[in-house]
């Protein structure tokens, strides 16, 4: 019985540890975030705000072998779960930053400082770029999107309808928050279009959430795939 017992212990530590395991990969993959991305963010600061401004080419070629361990990182890096959509954007900007990089190496070895200067301005120009690719518009945003992203490519896939009508309610009062915030100026020309779609996504979310409260099996897959597509909608906007 001792034996039987131990056996059903081992069991479910090792289920526990599964279950764990699955939320720790989870929660790593709803962060908008390439660490590599933000490493290298520290050479960038010294060139931008240290060095370009002072002109001085001296400091800006010592700088290269930084720039190069930490840019190699950046190539190699690869995207979370939740940024895999816009691999294809990131990879076409990685390519564009890592000419960046050459170009700067080109003119670090050479002695035309002008041209090292133009070169550091169009690596930080390729760098920003690449943190506007994988950076949401809005926070608000952003949070919508974490969670939506577990519903949708978890508990969706198992049908865990449970989790999903847990889940919905905070859908509800992220899409909420959505609604109420406020685009940043360069996209004050999509601020209807911006609105319309909020509105919509609010509209999907509420729906999901009364089709969760109703126990409707069918209409909550629905209305997160619904979910889904309102937010990718929105998103679409600013791409």
């Amino acid at each position: 019985m001792f034996k039987r017992l131990s056996v059903a212990m081992c069991t479910i530590c090792l289920m526990q540890l599964g279950l764990w395991a699955q939320s720790h990969q989870m929660a790593g993959e709803t962060k908008s975030e390439v660490p590599e991305l933000t490493a290298f963010h520290e050479v960038i600061f010294e060139i931008w705000h240290t060095a370009y401004p002072a002109k001085d080419a001296a400091a800006l070629r010592k700088l290269v072998p930084q720039i190069n361990e930490l840019a190699a990182k950046v190539y190699a890096a690869k995207l979370p779960g939740i940024l895999r959509e816009k691999e294809a954007k990131w990879n076409d900007g990685v390519a564009q930053f890592k000419t960046s990089v050459e170009t700067y190496n080109t003119a670090a070895s050479g002695k035309d400082d002008k041209a090292l200067l133009s070169a550091a301005e169009a690596l930080h120009m390729k760098y920003e770029s690449l943190v506007r690719t994988i950076r949401p518009v809005l926070p608000e945003m952003d949070a919508f999107h974490q969670s939506m992203y577990v519903v949708y490519h978890s508990y969706l896939v198992d049908k865990a309808y449970d989790k999903i009508r847990g889940a919905s309610a905070d859908l509800v009062t992220r899409a909420e928050a959505i609604t109420h915030a406020t685009l940043p100026k360069q996209f004050a020309a999509k601020a209807d279009a911006f609105r319309t779609a909020a509105a919509e996504l609010l509209d999907a979310a509420k729906a999901l959430d009364a089709a969760g409260k109703a126990h409707d099996h069918a209409g909550m897959e629905t209305g997160v795939e619904k979910v889904h597509a309102k937010y990718e909608a929105l998103q679409s906007l600013f791409e």
